[in-house]
């Protein structure tokens, strides 16, 4: 390929304008780019006559973006620039030189269509409307699905493929299997995403990077209520090589202790009362993929032997049956409660806490990573309104800290989308106003003995840094035996 068409993330707008720029050029290689990225990327690529660069914003690194256009126009590479924003003033003469620059329209697609005199005024309105065109809507489902598959999975392939069928005006039945079964995988899972770049959520996809692969190893993931435990259990599986094997979660709260058994197990015709045919139980639905069992902390006793038994041997049978049944099963607990804590005091099997708990993940509430709340923020406003948040609007977000972590920031975000309130200093005022009692009600009462706060205190640190005592000693400024100290007490 001779031409080489750049274009941004996030925004069906840049997917759009590279299809309009793709039609003009009639070949050409097809890239998402960010604006961080763009002068690291240009500065190493080579072999182009023409590289058009749609809407992507000429920031990061200015030393070696001029370094990286000298070298192309040294190459005699024309590198085009299409925005609807001025060049920045604060980037030199120099680098303008570099450049054929254009600047025009309300959207990238629009600049793009009189850049190239193209008129395609369907897909202009497709950006611009909260009802697209018939035309367009299958469009918008594939997008939505490959830029969810680059952000989960860094498939960058695609999202050009995409861009690709919007140039040629492909109907659904040009889609690949391949590119069904995305769209079906984001209908199911598009809703759940870990969003956020701080220090603590980075180590986290690291985790479930490194822990996914090794697909028959137990996770019991901590975290509190809202912070995305079965998210997180959806991209272990989704990253391993039981991806395309059934995933089923279920919540051991959702059953009554004496129905438990047959969930896990399923029963045959005649079992018991009203068992009228054979059922599969959860067991075996997830034969050979995951099973994510939520809230095991609140398993009865008598059931955590039940399910002690299955994973011994791997193998049970059905309620009423006689045949033992084998199953090849990734089990993913999740609990909000501290299991080490139950198992003290005798309400949690020590034996079962040891077979679920082969690798452990926390995940860190939202107060402990509020530089995110942007993002995250942005993220469904964007998704639902087509617009970012005003900087006043992520400002007065921050200012809270969430007990009911990103479930509870998305509540207040729908709230004020059902409202209009755009207000929303406003907004999380009156939000506070309602849930006062539930947070009152969340905060244990404070013990007068010092040696049992501290003691607390401790045990909460250690809990925060994964049950690393060199890393909790060194939050608390204190010794590895202090630590190990009110641990033991």
């Amino acid at each position: 390929m001779n031409t080489l068409i750049l274009t941004g993330w996030g925004w069906k707008d840049y997917a759009y304008a590279a299809a309009l720029a793709l039609r003009h050029c009639g070949s050409a290689d097809i890239l998402g780019i960010s604006t961080r990225r763009l002068p690291e990327f240009l500065n190493g690529i080579a072999g182009y006559k023409n590289i058009f660069i749609l809407g992507v914003g000429l920031g990061g690194n200015p030393e070696l973006l001029q370094k990286a256009l000298g070298k192309l126009t040294s190459r005699n590479t024309r590198v085009h620039w299409i925005s609807t924003i001025d060049f920045p003033e604060n980037l030199p003469d120099s680098l303008r030189e570099k450049l054929e620059i254009f600047v025009d329209g309300d959207s990238v697609t629009e600049a793009v269509a009189l850049y190239f005199k193209i008129s395609c005024p369907y897909l202009i309105a497709a950006i611009e409307s909260d009802n697209p065109p018939e035309e367009v809507k299958h469009y918008h489902r594939l997008l939505e699905a490959a830029m969810y598959v680059y952000r989960n999975y860094q498939d960058e392939k695609p999202y050009a493929e995409a861009i690709r069928h919007i140039a040629c005006n492909d109907p659904e039945t040009k889609w690949s299997d391949m590119e069904r079964e995305m769209i079906d995988h984001y209908k199911r899972f598009g809703n759940r995403e870990l969003v956020g770049k701080s220090e603590v959520m980075q180590n986290l996809l690291e985790s479930i990077n490194l822990i996914a692969p090794r697909d028959h190893a137990r996770v019991l993931i901590y975290g509190e209520s809202g912070t995305g435990k079965e998210t997180v259990a959806l991209q272990i599986h989704n990253k391993s090589p039981r991806r395309n094997d059934p995933y089923i979660a279920f919540n051991c709260a959702s059953v009554t202790p004496n129905l438990l058994e047959s969930r896990f197990f399923g029963h045959e015709r005649g079992a018991f009362t009203g068992a009228m045919e054979r059922k599969a139980g959860i067991f075996e639905q997830a034969n050979g993929g995951t099973l994510f069992l939520d809230e095991i902390g609140e398993l009865p006793l008598e059931a955590q032997g039940i399910l002690l038994r299955v994973l011994e041997v791997g193998r049970f049978t059905r309620l009423g049956g006689k045949d033992e049944l084998e199953v090849d099963v990734r089990l993913i607990t999740a609990t909000n409660r501290n299991l080490a804590l139950m198992v003290r005091e005798g309400k949690f099997r020590e034996d079962l806490f040891h077979r679920l708990n082969v690798i452990q993940l926390r995940i860190p509430p939202l107060r402990e990573h509020k530089c995110d709340i942007a993002a995250i923020a942005d993220g469904y406003w964007l998704k639902l309104h087509r617009r970012r948040l005003a900087p006043e609007q992520i400002e007065a977000l921050m200012q809270y800290d969430y007990p009911g972590n990103v479930r509870e920031l998305f509540n207040l975000l729908e709230r004020a989308s059902v409202l209009e309130e755009m207000d929303f200093a406003r907004l999380i005022a009156d939000h506070k106003q309602m849930t006062e009692y539930l947070t009152q009600a969340q905060e244990p009462e404070m013990p007068d003995d010092l040696n049992t706060v501290i003691r607390r205190h401790v045990r909460h640190v250690y809990e925060k840094y994964d049950r690393n005592i060199t890393r909790a000693a060194a939050a608390l400024n204190v010794t590895r035996n202090t630590v190990r100290k009110y641990l033991e007490e």
